[in-house]
């Protein structure tokens, strides 16, 4: 009986302990289930949620920075054919640089010679003049009755050089005189077939003088036209760096851009990158003004990197690693945000 009394509170303590265990059982699960409970509803939620950035207005065709290939001495600008915000169509000339003048004269020289191998070409494939040829043939007739006659000489010095009326140093000037008649009649009658037709490595040699003309003038053309700054495409002078008589400085002549399609570039964290897809509608709130412009993604970029819109929030992160987003604007917009490439803008992306 002693002992169990002295047992009791034990018991007591040990029964407190799983009762206490218990509950804290139940309190995780608890806890546990809610926590569940509010993921759950907080997952569609924050699908719900839009995505906002910072960007900058932007031409569709990109800013194009034009500039031309120069040697150590660099280009300098003769004459400037533009000026800022006229609309130019591709190919229009839009300055000429100071070595145009000896680039255009080398180009003429070039095509002088290929003239000039096409002229030889052609005569020798023409071969000879008519009166060439006849000249020739006639020359070859000449030859023929010549040896003809040597020949019938020492025909009859050689059947006389046994008798009395003749003598062997007779016969030896007569056979010299006939094969001398026979070389003569052998290049004349060369000649009159070179006339004729021309041999096949004359030929060959004029063809390759004439490829070499050639190569030489698309040479001295392609030079030529590195001297004149051409519009690659349809657009607008947006800016001009370089003006007649200066340098054309590193960063190019001049700027040209398309201003018919506008788009906005948007640097999106890479943490809302999962919100954001090709096709969603968004608005573009210009700094100042009340309207806002709608706009569409049309183009989520490839690679991650830094920020380089800077906002005016001085807690905001100054590294932040981002995407780009192209939008297009609506058309509505250009008229106000044509004269405003790069413009800091803000995006809002509707989900």
């Amino acid at each position: 009986m002693t002992r169990l009394r002295q047992s009791l509170p034990w018991l007591a303590v040990l029964g407190g302990i799983v009762l206490l265990g218990a509950a804290l059982v139940a309190g995780s699960a608890m806890l546990r289930d809610g926590t569940a409970r509010e993921q759950a509803v907080a997952a569609p939620v924050a699908a719900q949620v839009g995505v906002g950035a910072l960007g900058r207005v932007e031409p569709a065709s990109r800013v194009r920075r034009l500039a031309t290939a120069s040697g150590p001495e660099g280009a300098r600008i003769a004459r400037l054919l533009v000026r800022e915000g006229e609309h130019v169509a591709a190919g229009q000339v839009l300055a000429e640089f100071h070595d145009l003048a000896r680039k255009q004269a080398t180009m003429d020289q070039a095509s002088a010679n290929l003239a000039l191998a096409e002229a030889q070409l052609a005569r020798l494939l023409a071969a000879g003049r008519d009166t060439d040829i006849a000249a020739a043939r006639a020359r070859v007739a000449a030859a023929q009755a010549a040896e003809q006659s040597a020949a019938r000489e020492a025909a009859r010095a050689e059947r006389l050089r046994g008798t009395p009326a003749g003598n062997e140093a007779t016969w030896d000037r007569t056979r010299f005189a006939a094969a001398q008649a026979a070389a003569e009649r052998a290049r004349a009658e060369a000649e009159l077939k070179a006339l004729l037709s021309p041999r096949d490595e004359d030929v060959a040699v004029q063809r390759a003088q004439l490829d070499a003309a050639r190569a030489a003038l698309a040479q001295a053309t392609a030079e030529r036209d590195m001297a004149r700054l051409v519009a690659p495409i349809d657009g607008t002078v947006i800016r001009i760096m370089a003006r007649e008589g200066e340098k054309v400085p590193d960063e190019g002549a001049m700027e040209l851009a398309d201003l018919s399609r506008l788009q906005v570039v948007a640097e999106v964290y890479e943490t809302d990158l999962p919100r954001v897809r090709a096709g969603a509608a968004a608005e573009v709130i210009v700094p100042g003004e009340a309207q806002r412009y709608p706009a569409r993604v049309t183009e989520v970029g490839w690679t991650v990197r830094r920020n380089a819109i800077a906002g005016t929030d001085p807690v905001s992160a100054i590294d932040a690693r981002v995407v780009e987003v192209r939008l297009d604007l609506d058309p509505a917009a250009i008229p106000a945000l044509a004269r405003r490439t790069n413009m800091q803008v803000q995006v809002s992306i509707r989900p």
